[in-house]
């Protein structure tokens, strides 16, 4: 069992008058985290490897946190994943985080990731003994084939130099005990951004049962599009009775690819674009379900934003949102991509889901979302920060 929360406020004082964050970019669904973890920690800074990445949709808005952009370099390679996509990645090597650790003195680094800023960080860890340095592991199983030696090799020594880790998941929570960190490190940090605005949107109540599926993210191999709309035709194929439509909303390197898709008649594609983050809500609740098909994904924020709307999800496994917050016939439906015969299953079972069943699967949805509020997993990194502490230095 972890420890208590930490305690009063001169507790708190005591030991966390400095910490800093080190990611490579700001998402806007991470702004309410961040938020939370400042109203908590007090004096909270984050340095970032840049504003934004050049393929996310969104403008940097930071919202009056203490952020500052990092000397950086950046590299672009391809992943290569063991089921077959191929998809470019962003590699930040943010050059100067020792000198600026050394300059803000922070008494707790928590570091994203486990690269090149997570070797400075621990360096940093050794040279103020008083320190402490969790590691931030947004990963799974599923996202960490394919990604290269180098990473297999650092990542146990890395992670043997951390005083906490924490995982998104229970995939990656698995992870990090093939690499050797024992449970009593291991602490729970799923994604989350600020559930009640979702919530607060009218669920879908439509009479006739799913007739509307959406998608939101990018529009890349990783996230298994194309097999996903070819098995949904064929559905429709068989079943020429039903009219469904499939909103997909996003950007991305497949766009026109999927617009070019020959389809059954009675399956409507529609592009609607890359949407403001702060419309989201009122997207989702146009949608009588959302599909996730991807081949990898290390959490899948769409899943709690959709659930917290109040609308089921027809999620893929690789998804460590949908391990985790989907129960299959309770509040979503669960198939792997990469096998035709559950990706079918699993839609046949969900268009067959009688309008009342539907109705109840949403509320159980946003019940379950809304457990995952910003303040609820702060709760969690506290534990994580009173364990760091506690350790022999």
């Amino acid at each position: 069992m972890h420890g208590c929360l930490l305690g009063s406020n001169d507790e708190r004082a005591s030991l966390l008058d400095n910490v800093v964050v080190l990611t490579n970019f700001i998402p806007p669904n991470e702004v309410p985290l961040y938020k939370a973890m400042q109203q908590r920690l007090g004096n909270l800074r984050l340095l970032v490897s840049t504003p934004m990445e050049p393929n996310r949709p969104w403008a940097a808005d930071w919202e009056g946190l203490q952020v500052q952009v990092q000397r950086n370099l950046t590299f672009r390679r391809t992943w290569r994943h063991p089921t077959g996509f191929t998809e470019p990645l962003y590699v930040h090597v943010p050059i100067d985080t020792v000198w600026l650790l050394w300059s803000l003195r922070p008494r707790l680094v928590i570091s994203t990731e486990m690269g090149f800023r997570t070797l400075q960080a621990a360096a940093y860890r050794r040279l103020n003994s008083r320190s402490r340095l969790i590691i931030w592991a947004g990963l799974s199983e599923h996202t960490e084939q394919g990604r290269g030696r180098v990473r297999e090799t650092m990542r146990p020594w890395l992670l043997r130099m951390a005083d906490a880790v924490l995982a998104n998941g229970e995939s990656g929570t698995r992870y990090m005990r093939r690499l050797g960190v024992p449970d009593e490190a291991i602490f729970r940090f799923p994604y989350t951004t600020d559930m009640a605005t979702f919530a607060s949107v009218p669920s879908p109540n439509s009479p006739e049962g799913i007739r509307r599926l959406l998608y939101v993210g990018q529009f890349t191999e990783r996230k298994g599009l194309q097999p996903f709309i070819e098995t949904l035709s064929c559905w429709c194929t068989k079943h020429p009775q039903r009219a469904l439509e499939l909103w997909l909303a996003g950007h991305g390197p497949l766009r026109s690819t999927l617009e070019s898709m020959l389809t059954a008649s009675n399956l409507r594609l529609r592009m609607v674009g890359a949407y403001p983050y702060h419309r989201l809500p009122e997207l989702y609740a146009q949608a009588d379900a959302l599909v996730f098909p991807t081949m990898a994904d290390e959490w899948g924020v769409v899943v709690t934003e959709a659930m917290a709307v109040g609308i089921p999800v027809l999620g893929s496994l690789y998804s460590q949102a949908v391990e985790e917050l989907v129960e299959d016939g309770v509040n979503g439906w669960i198939f792997r991509p990469d096998r035709g015969e559950e990706t079918f299953d699993a839609l046949d079972r969900a268009l067959h889901t009688s309008p009342e069943v539907l109705r109840s699967m949403g509320r159980v949805a946003r019940s379950k979302a809304l457990e995952l509020t910003p303040d609820a997993v702060v709760d969690n990194l506290m534990e994580a920060i009173r364990f760091s502490f506690e350790r022999p230095s």
